[in-house]
């Protein structure tokens, strides 16, 4: 088994309020990485949530142990509460997972390059929280992971 395979069992195994916690103290930190990098908050906030959404549709489902860790910030996003069914149906028409949006991710992927090495990690260990939050790292998602890494 490899390094990055034990890594991910290991986030696999993480309980629901330390992906709490690790999502609040690494989006923080992705965001404040971002900033610096793009040059104000409104550019890092959307690079942020690129990440995020991406994270959640890189093996195309949207687990509802995903959705409990994205909610709040959606809904701080959009000013109201979405549910659930709402949430499915927007990642589905998103098409986020779909080789049309290979550009964007590419535009992504590029961008996560071009930060320091300690908000790559950051931005990796986000991403993994995320794609762990139902259990299971897909071999999907880790393939997504991958694709940061190497940039």
């Amino acid at each position: 088994m490899s390094e990055f395979d034990k890594l991910c069992k290991e986030f696999e195994k993480i309980d629901p309020a330390t992906y709490i916690a690790l999502l609040a103290a690494k989006s923080r930190d992705v965001l404040a990485g971002m900033a610096a990098v793009t040059g104000d908050l409104v550019s890092a906030v959307e690079s942020y949530v690129d990440i995020v959404m991406m994270a959640v549709a890189s093996d195309g489902k949207l687990s509802k142990e995903e959705f409990a860790l994205i909610a709040p910030g959606l809904a701080a996003a959009v000013g109201q509460p979405i549910t659930y069914e709402d949430a499915k149906k927007i990642m589905n028409k998103s098409k986020l997972d779909s080789r049309d949006n290979k550009a964007a991710v590419d535009a992504l992927v590029d961008l996560v390059g071009s930060v320091s090495p300690e908000i790559k990690d950051d931005i990796v260990i986000l991403t993994m929280v995320i794609c762990a939050a139902d259990g299971r790292i897909s071999g999907k998602e880790k393939a997504w992971i991958k694709q940061l890494i190497r940039e």
